[in-house]
């Protein structure tokens, strides 16, 4: 039966995958050429853009651990800038130039092509209610290339996954400022670059913290055995919400596509496009 532990695993494994549209310069020159200026205008057009031109309110709601008011200073601007359907065709095109500079002839390869199969498999099986950005990119049109048909269908399954997490999150009434403050409590990146990279200011950052010690989660600045025990809760959470399309895989599918994957990430990682400092959650030696 497949396992939690699962999904975790193709997740560390496709993420340098995904955020080759955050991190590629390939993908910011793409955003550029449609019409966004810098990397957060860039970063919020084209993930943002499966909802459409939607307005800072819904984009701090789905993609949760924004400051609002940093949200705000790009969105709704950015969609005076660029279409919805401009970013999208842009966030294909960055992706497509990154990936045939990083791994070239792979992205005509049978193994390509295979694994654009089954990570399509899965995404076709993302259950929908209370997922408003896999929805989103669960409704986009396949691109025909492989390369990017594999792109598209992590990207929704990655989508997916963060629904789940805000889910978790919400359950347990963690703010997104309390979220940061959690990940920089465990020691897994470093405060200052969190608030530059999610807009929180300091006193957000000390009310959020001020909470979590009241609740019992914080010892200081660090995590309490109960903080511990609650974010550990919180990814396994997560990992069981994420689950369902990798069900519809199957284990040996999905064993497959993980030894698809391992090499793809290498690239990634290796050239460089998924650094050590990042928000996400994964590591770039975690697999």
């Amino acid at each position: 039966m497949t396992s939690a532990g699962t999904a975790r695993r193709l997740w560390a494994l496709a993420e340098p995958f995904h955020a080759l549209t955050y991190f590629a310069e390939e993908a910011r020159a793409a955003g550029e050429a449609a019409g966004t200026t810098g990397f957060w205008s860039t970063y919020f057009a084209l993930r943002a853009a499966p909802l459409g031109p939607v307005g800072p309110e819904v984009v701090t709601a789905v993609f949760y651990n924004f400051a609002p008011s940093f949200v705000a200073r790009r969105v709704p601007a950015v969609w005076d800038a660029v279409s919805p359907a401009a970013a999208l065709d842009a966030r294909l095109a960055g992706v497509d130039a990154a990936v045939r500079r990083v791994l070239g002839e792979w992205a005509a390869s049978p193994e390509a092509a295979e694994a654009a199969a089954l990570a399509s498999t899965a995404a076709a099986a993302v259950d929908l209610p209370g997922r408003p950005l896999a929805a989103a990119n669960a409704g986009l049109p396949a691109p025909g290339e492989p390369h990017l048909a594999l792109w598209q269908a992590l990207t929704t399954l990655r989508e997916h996954r963060g629904d789940g997490h805000t889910a978790a999150l919400l359950g347990r009434e963690v703010s997104g400022a309390g979220a940061h403050v959690l990940v920089a409590a465990a020691g897994r990146v470093d405060r200052e670059w969190l608030q530059r990279a999610r807009g929180w200011d300091d006193d957000a950052w000390t009310a959020a913290a001020d909470e979590l010690r009241t609740r019992g989660w914080l010892d200081g600045d660090e995590l309490s055995a109960e903080g511990l025990a609650m974010t550990t809760a919180i990814e396994a959470d997560t990992d069981r919400l994420a689950l369902e399309p990798w069900r519809a895989l199957g284990d040996p599918g999905c064993d497959r596509l993980g030894e698809l994957l391992v090499p793809v990430r290498r690239a990634v990682v290796t050239a460089g496009l998924f650094p050590d400092r990042n928000p996400i959650g994964v590591a770039p030696d975690e697999a």
